[in-house]
């Protein structure tokens, strides 16, 4: 008993670890375009995303329940060394994309990390295949329909706008990026804190702590608390990426990238599902330069891009399974 108190308490420490990983990370979602065009002071900005965070984060708990119980079979198949394990993985992997100044998805990197050490440990009868592929469309549909959906947008603002000056469309909505960078940081606090409360939750499940997957008010408060957190330490490099490499924003188009990426996550949190939001936004950026031009977009940055979004979850997967072996080393 004294050992599973020990693991749960890890797995809280570790889910924290990584929603506060996960919230200087994806700092840049929220704002990065509203810091390039210098809408808002990225002091400003920092501190905003953060508060908005905490708040969609207490949102709902649809995408933690969608986390917790599609991945695995049931609670049965899923015990403390695995969550322990998962968590290892993922956010080893983020602290390396970070380091490399790379956008990729924490929400990959924990689902790889996941089914990694659930193969290694009970093998694919511990694997909720449907679950999973409809958690992957998810992942991957998201930013296509961010790139597509970006492009429609901002032909429509070209075309709502067009025949008013360059200086004074982007004067208009220098004002209104700070609206849309708001509903970017409370949509991605909506969709991606809900992660780790799925994981804490499901931890809770299988140690007997609770009866049912049911997000305690508690977990939903820590969660989001590390989240806020972690975005206002803010991630720099990662802002500079998705900011300014994929496409030189304009206002208006900044603008455009982030209203089309907190449609498309919130609606995902609507539906339970959970959406990468770096994927979604950096879509949301090629589609509205493309609109513009395509050679507008700076496809080799967005082709490393893509190459990242590819390995993730392998490359979690695997560390997943290493760290499996590794938690059982020394609580085995």
């Amino acid at each position: 008993m004294h050992e599973v108190q020990w693991l749960i308490f890890t797995v809280i420490a570790l889910a924290l670890l990584f929603d506060f990983i996960n919230g200087f990370h994806d700092t840049a979602n929220a704002i990065a375009t509203a810091v390039s065009t210098r809408a808002l002071h990225p002091s400003y900005a920092i501190m905003m995303a953060a508060v908005l965070n905490f708040l969609g984060a207490m949102y709902s708990t649809g995408v933690a329940k969608t986390i917790g119980t599609d991945i695995v079979k049931s609670a049965q198949h899923v015990d403390e060394h695995i969550i322990v394990a998962a968590l290892v993985g993922a956010v080893l992997w983020n602290i390396i994309t970070w380091y490399f100044a790379v956008p990729s998805s924490s929400s990959h990197a924990l689902v790889g990390g996941i089914i990694g050490a659930v193969l290694v440990s009970v093998g694919t009868d511990g694997l909720n295949f449907g679950g999973i592929g409809k958690i992957i469309l998810s992942l991957i549909g998201s930013p296509i329909l961010g790139i597509v959906s970006g492009c429609l947008v901002m032909t429509l603002l070209f075309r709502l706008f067009g025949r008013f000056s360059p200086s004074a469309i982007n004067h208009r909505f220098k004002k209104m990026q700070v609206l849309s960078a708001a509903m970017m940081a409370f949509s991605h606090g909506s969709n991606d804190a809900q992660k780790s409360m799925g994981i804490i939750t499901l931890a809770l499940l299988s140690g007997g702590y609770i009866d049912v997957f049911e997000v305690p008010t508690y977990v939903k408060v820590l969660a989001a608390t590390a989240m806020a957190c972690g975005t206002a330490v803010g991630g720099w490099r990662i802002i500079k990426t998705i900011g300014g490499k994929i496409f030189k924003l304009e206002p208006i188009s900044g603008f455009a990238a982030d209203l089309n990426s907190s449609t498309v996550i919130f609606t995902a949190t609507l539906l339970h599902l959970p959406v990468s939001t770096t994927h979604v936004v950096s879509g949301s950026i090629m589609g509205v330069g493309t609109a513009k031009r395509v050679n507008a977009v700076r496809w080799g940055v967005a082709q490393q891009m893509v190459m990242a979004w590819v390995l993730t979850i392998p490359c979690t997967a695997m560390m997943g399974a290493v760290a499996y072996l590794g938690v059982c080393a020394i609580f085995k």
